[in-house]
């Protein structure tokens, strides 16, 4: 993993994440995007184990349902924006796309 896949990783699942952890999970998956996916999944999975929603009567409420939909959101941000390790980034790094067009007049003039 280099130094941009790490930072990528790190701006999306905030500057707690273990970069080791990281390290290893992107060993095993070869990619940046699969590696947040995972994480994020695992986050979600441990808000799921746990109920959402706890009242205790006059005393407290406890609601995780928002944190459950903004890690939701998240996966799905995940899954739509670019990662540094896309495919499609290695074909245009190295080369500037360019075209050359001629223009002429429909009409000759005299």
């Amino acid at each position: 993993m280099d130094e941009f896949q790490r930072s990528w990783l790190l701006a999306q699942l905030g500057p707690d994440a273990d970069p080791a952890d990281l390290e290893r999970r992107f060993f095993r998956l070869r990619s940046a995007r699969a590696v947040a996916l995972e994480v994020l999944g695992e986050r979600r999975a441990k808000l799921l184990a746990d109920p959402l929603k706890v009242t205790v009567d006059g005393v407290v409420t406890m609601d995780l349902q928002e944190n459950l939909r903004g890690i939701e959101r998240q996966i799905e941000q995940v899954r739509q924006a670019p990662a540094p390790d896309d495919p499609g980034d290695e074909d245009d790094a190295g080369e500037a796309a360019m075209g050359v067009t001629w223009l002429v007049p429909a009409r000759r003039y005299r």
